[in-house]
């Protein structure tokens, strides 16, 4: 049984990675364009520029589609991270200690799972592992066969 799980690890994560991603990204697009129910749930946006709550959505926005897409997954997750981390302890724990009690349950699951992404990379269905396969073409010509020239 073990065996069988460990060889869908990279699946389970990479599915991990869309969906987290996904979610996060929506977060982000609600905020900037008012869609999905809008900024908390209001219909509204979040006035351009305004610290730190416009900067936070464009960080969702980008880094959460950067995510799903498993692009630049590692420097993405780490970056949202922290956003999240910043949101926890700026805007919400102040407020109370547990995030059941300040409403900061999805910046602490977001924040743990983009480190988690960190960690652990793209897992499989992501641009990254796509273009690593690639070879550029320079590998190309550098790995094909040399023919001596005839004089």
């Amino acid at each position: 049984m073990s065996g069988r799980l460990d060889s869908a690890q990279p699946y389970a994560l990479g599915l991990f990675r869309i969906v987290v991603g996904l979610l996060f990204a929506c977060h982000g697009a609600a905020s900037l364009f008012g869609v999905l129910g809008g900024a908390s749930g209001t219909g509204g946006t979040i006035e351009s520029g305004t610290w730190p709550g416009w900067y936070a959505a464009v960080i969702q926005l980008i880094g959460g589609g950067l995510v799903l897409l498993g692009l630049g997954t590692r420097a993405a997750a780490f970056v949202s991270s922290g956003s999240m981390a910043y949101a926890y302890f700026k805007v919400h724990q102040p407020s109370a200690l547990w995030p059941m009690e300040n409403g900061g349950e999805a910046s602490a699951m977001f924040c743990w799972a983009f480190l988690l992404l960190v960690f652990t990379g793209s897992g499989a269905f992501g641009l990254d592992r796509l273009l690593a396969r690639r070879p550029s073409e320079r590998e190309k010509s550098a790995a094909e066969p040399q023919t001596p020239v005839a004089a």
